[in-house]
């Protein structure tokens, strides 16, 4: 095992994390895109801290769905990417990417926060 990896599962679904399982990002996305959700991720996770730093229920509430949101499309929440074809799992990370770049910096509602 990689030093800089976290332990998996035999099945590679989850990780271990401190002797608690959380789920693996789906292997199938590519690195790059991967990368790109990793950095909405990391980013709304600074919104959330800000925010509740800031006492500042809104933007905490728009920075933790920014969290879900790189989280469902890195399969890592929502329907387990293993139970899914190749073309949902390929149409989850496509549309997470894209509505987390179209929200742009952090604490942005996501483009369907903006629509309802």
């Amino acid at each position: 095992m990689d030093a800089d990896q976290p332990e998996r599962t035999p099945d590679g679904r989850y990780i271990v994390v401190k002797g608690r399982r959380w789920r693996a990002t789906d292997p199938e996305i590519p690195e790059d895109v991967a990368a790109g959700l990793r950095r909405h991720l990391m980013a709304a996770r600074r919104g959330v801290a800000v925010s509740h730093r800031n006492h500042d229920p809104a933007a905490e509430k728009l920075a933790r769905s920014r969290v879900h949101a790189a989280k469902v499309a890195l399969g890592e929440r929502g329907t387990p990417w293993w139970e899914q074809s190749l073309g949902e799992r390929r149409r989850r990370w496509e549309a997470g990417a894209a509505e987390l770049d179209a929200a742009g910096k952090p604490g942005q509602p996501t483009a369907r926060q903006a629509d309802g």
